[in-house]
């Protein structure tokens, strides 16, 4: 197996397009361990741990450039604020030796249904940035995932960065695992609220073939804050609206029965996280100076 080790992103996309089937490798944490159990062996590993480009992030017209190479831990500490969502959501991701090496990008890459990353960037405003020596091109993240470990990369390009708008409003994710900590996701969910355009948006994970939003249950939630006026007045949100949103929920997922948890549970378990994460949402949402509401901030588990 060929070992590549470019130094800059130039020679990076010249020996992807040299060796279309080289496969990128930045932290190796999904790589490695395809590579581990035989499950793959590509002609080549495309090392691009030592392209600077691809490990920096900076922000433009209020939007956030997220190299691919930045690690799990730096999202934490370095960009918390800006996108707390994806934060909590790294909170999640393995053990810390795994989230010094992991990557966001990486995880794209791997494009797993059961990956932390995605429900975030799903319920944010996200694009994924795609280059090869022809030029660059952006996919929304809806568009970007076209299967169970597919995306929609061509095999001469590499992912470069994510480019995220921030939510205006307050951001939730929620990861159910069968342990707390360095486990796959049994099912995940992410949501985030965007009061300056008066929409939500969802990101489901480990309960589909792909990625997904919840699409209809974003609009029922949105249309009926904005028929109570809740945007402006921010009252609280009644048992039952959170409720009906968990069901519309589950509607919009696919699960299957696998080793980590039945399709059933994943649809039980993926009702609850919705409600949770819009009431710990809305809580923040409606006391923007004051306490904290339950499970803000973490990125939960169970």
């Amino acid at each position: 197996m060929e070992f590549l080790t470019p130094t800059t992103l130039a020679d990076a996309l010249a020996a992807k397009a040299e060796l279309p089937d080289a496969m990128p490798i930045t932290g190796g944490t999904d790589v490695m361990v395809e590579l581990n159990f035989d499950r793959h062996r590509p002609p080549a590993l495309l090392d691009l741990t030592r392209v600077p480009e691809l490990a920096e992030w900076s922000m433009d017209d209020r939007r956030v450039r997220l190299g691919a190479g930045v690690t799990y831990t730096r999202v934490i500490e370095e960009l918390g604020a800006l996108l707390p969502g994806l934060a909590m959501a790294s909170r999640t991701v393995g053990s810390p030796q795994i989230r010094n090496r992991g990557t966001v990008g990486g995880n794209l890459g791997a494009a797993s249904p059961a990956g932390d990353a995605h429900p975030p960037l799903l319920a944010a405003e996200t694009e994924v940035e795609l280059a090869s020596v022809t030029g660059t091109r952006r996919v929304p993240i809806d568009e970007f995932y076209t299967g169970v470990k597919k995306h929609a990369g061509r095999p001469d390009e590499l992912i470069t960065a994510v480019v995220i708008t921030p939510p205006s409003g307050p951001q939730q994710f929620s990861k159910i695992g069968t342990r707390n900590a360095m486990v796959i996701s049994v099912s995940a969910f992410g949501l985030a609220l965007h009061p300056d355009r008066g929409e939500v948006r969802t990101g489901i994970g480990s309960a589909a073939p792909t990625p997904r939003r919840a699409v209809e249950a974003e609009r029922f939630l949105a249309d009926a804050l904005a028929a109570d006026g809740r945007w402006e007045s921010r009252a609280a949100l009644s048992d039952s609206l959170v409720g009906e949103f968990g069901e519309r929920v589950k509607q919009a997922a696919e699960p299957i029965d696998d080793v980590r948890g039945t399709a059933a549970y994943r649809l039980h378990a993926l009702g609850v996280m919705a409600s949770r994460t819009l009431t710990w949402a809305w809580h923040d949402y409606a006391h923007p100076h004051g306490e904290a509401g339950p499970g803000a901030g973490e990125g939960r588990q169970s």
